[in-house]
């Protein structure tokens, strides 16, 4: 049998491809938005039933956005954050500081 690669290795020959930074940054944005808009949901006692009927949406539309399964458009998150009792807030971070 071969030698395994390791998860290091494997992540720096994905990452190595093009695109595949700007994949992975997508990503990362759907999950930290998704994972926000659920801790805040909880934080308020919804469910996402709740959430979506607050935002005019569909539940499963809900539970896909919390996956990350969805990047959002402006509106949407506007909407999000009406429903979640909170200030939409956009900005752009120099990546040198980005963590």
């Amino acid at each position: 049998m071969g030698e395994r690669t390791s998860w290091a290795d494997k992540r720096a020959e994905v990452m190595g491809r093009p695109g595949a930074g700007a994949a992975y940054e997508a990503a990362r944005l759907r999950f930290e938005l998704g994972e926000a808009v659920r801790r805040r949901r909880e934080e308020l006692g919804l469910t996402q039933a709740q959430l979506a009927e607050r935002a005019g949406l569909q539940q499963p539309a809900v539970a896909r956005f919390e996956a990350g399964g969805t990047m959002p458009t402006i509106p949407l998150l506007e909407r999000l954050a009406e429903a979640l009792e909170v200030r939409l807030s956009v900005g752009f971070q120099p990546l040198r500081e980005a963590g």
